[in-house]
């Protein structure tokens, strides 16, 4: 496992973001983790973050694109971090936008908030967590609305690697509907490699049984094809 996704996976816990226990996630399924992008509440969390994620874009989709979107509203932070971390330390300037929850009739019109998109941009999307791939529909269509632009992929900063509305994983389901590439910063095999029965900080925090409460969610909510 690369250095970065050890960082980032230290980074999560040390965050209070990567939470293990008894949660219900969005689409309804109990789980014994939540990754929670709402426990990022510093400047220097942030930059950290942006760091993490231009990482693992540059190794995963390379810098060849326009646009950075970020689903409002947990994507408004990760665009403006993430594109100030490319620029920083790749020296590539990047569009940020985000989209509104509701369309602005004033002054700065529309529901973009940020960066505009042009024909003939090349788009990233950006997200905290995919769990079922709900999002994604919401996200696109208002891309797609802007003009002909090719949307190249979709990064996250945890793949949960639990089924989407099918019987593949979310992730994978995305890529197959859409014909994007997807891709994640860490997976939570990884993470659980990372963590299971080894001390951080002078704590085990997945033992054994924790491991079991994790094995068991992925029998239930797991891809059937793997």
């Amino acid at each position: 496992m690369e250095q970065y996704k050890q960082e980032f996976i230290e980074f999560m816990v040390d965050c209070g973001v990567l939470k293990f226990g008894d949660f219900v996630t969005k689409s309804g399924r109990k789980t014994p983790f939540f990754i929670n992008t709402g426990y990022y509440r510093t400047g220097e969390q942030l930059r950290k973050l942006g760091e993490f994620y231009a990482k693992a874009i540059k190794k995963e989709f390379g810098l060849d694109f326009d646009i950075l979107f970020g689903p409002a509203y947990k994507g408004i932070p990760l665009t403006v971090a993430t594109s100030m971390a490319i620029s920083e330390h790749y020296d590539k300037e990047v569009g940020y936008c985000s989209n509104r929850k509701e369309i602005k009739d004033h002054g700065d019109k529309g529901i973009l908030l940020g960066s505009p998109i042009n024909d003939g941009d090349r788009i990233l999307i950006i997200e905290d967590v995919t769990t079922a791939g709900t999002s994604i529909n919401e996200t696109l269509p208002i891309i797609k609305s802007q003009g002909d632009v090719k949307v190249l992929g979709l990064i996250v900063s945890v793949d949960r690697m639990e089924r989407g509305q099918g019987e593949v994983s979310a992730l994978e389901e995305i890529k197959q509907t859409y014909g994007m590439l997807t891709s994640s910063i860490v997976t939570m095999e990884e993470v659980v490699d990372h963590l299971y029965n080894k001390p951080y900080k002078g704590k085990v925090i997945i033992d054994d049984k924790l491991k079991k409460l994790i094995d068991d969610y992925y029998l239930q909510y797991g891809p059937k094809n793997s």
